[in-house]
């Protein structure tokens, strides 16, 4: 399983590499970041999150579904309160310290989270997952701005709901706790589209992190608040769902559960920092070192399932 699991992390980050180049030799331009992304949240995203929902109701999957829910919810509140400490412990510039808080919590669920998960799991891992990220969907849109505003009147509760990630998944739970399923043609479509998001989704880190100049690399070495945002996030938050594993809970749901919150942090909060007036260079290259340490940390956090289980 171990040897399974390297060799599908290792065609992941080959598609990564071929993000990297095509950006590099300028065969993708400074606006392709912006198309993936598009692409990705409002078209292979959803139909992905669609086509995994279109299953049979059970109540075993319901309580798969409740396990999740708790898992995910524990560990984003641990997260949430370790950041704000980590946060009040820091010297760091106030427009600095709402970035560094972001990058500890949320992680790129979305992306990077979704080809892992397919890579070792299929199917059934993107059912998993997309039940797992509802709480953070709906955490990262009002939380995720708090940070950065500290004033409630800045969230827009219609983006909220109306976001690709809480909207397509509200709309998969219904499909799958009613007692109908979509036409085998509009699965099959979903089917294939949605399957495009695990090398889209490489393909963009590949790009994103091609961005990132020398200097910048240089820069963020020195910086200890970029690597200990890192290090939480990579290693120290999804080891605070270890307890879980004491529980008579599948392999498949805990290590769906485990390797998600070990997930690099998320590029938006680069989007979150540039439009509420945070450090965006700060929160770009804390995404860049957390995605390229995860190249290691995913791993390691795989062989740690695997001695439990």
């Amino acid at each position: 399983m171990m040897g399974v699991f390297v060799q599908e992390m290792l065609q992941l980050y080959l598609i990564a590499v071929v993000g990297f180049t095509v950006r590099k030799t300028k065969i993708l331009n400074e606006e392709a970041n912006h198309v993936l992304t598009q692409l990705i949240l409002y078209i292979t995203l959803p139909a992905l999150i669609l086509f995994s929902l279109n299953i049979q109701f059970s109540f075993a999957l319901l309580g798969d579904f409740l396990w999740l829910m708790l898992m995910s919810a524990y560990i984003l509140l641990l997260s949430i309160f370790l950041a704000s400490w980590m946060r009040k412990r820091s010297q760091l510039s106030t427009n600095k310290k709402s970035v560094y808080e972001g990058l500890i919590i949320f992680g790129n669920q979305g992306y990077i989270g979704y080809a892992v998960v397919f890579a070792v799991f299929g199917e059934q891992g993107i059912v998993y997952l997309t039940m797992f990220n509802i709480v953070y969907f709906i955490l990262i849109w009002i939380y995720g701005i708090y940070l950065f505003t500290r004033d409630t009147v800045a969230i827009e509760w219609k983006k909220i709901f109306l976001n690709p990630g809480v909207l397509f998944t509200s709309i998969g739970l219904i499909i799958f706790f009613l007692p109908i399923s979509l036409p085998v043609m509009l699965a099959n479509t979903l089917e294939s589209v949605g399957k495009m998001t695990i090398p889209l989704s490489m393909i963009l880190m590949g790009s994103l992190i091609a961005n990132v100049s020398f200097k910048d690399i240089l820069f963020l070495l020195k910086d200890k608040y970029i690597w200990k945002s890192a290090m939480a996030k990579l290693l120290f938050i999804p080891l605070l769902l270890l307890p879980f594993a004491a529980f008579s809970i599948p392999f498949s749901l805990f290590a769906v559960a485990f390797l998600v919150a070990g997930m690099p942090s998320a590029p938006t909060m680069s989007l979150y920092a540039q439009k509420f007036g945070g450090d965006a260079l700060f929160a770009s290259l804390g995404v860049l070192v957390s995605s390229l340490l995860c190249a290691f940390s995913i791993p390691l956090l795989y062989f740690i399932l695997y001695l439990l289980y």
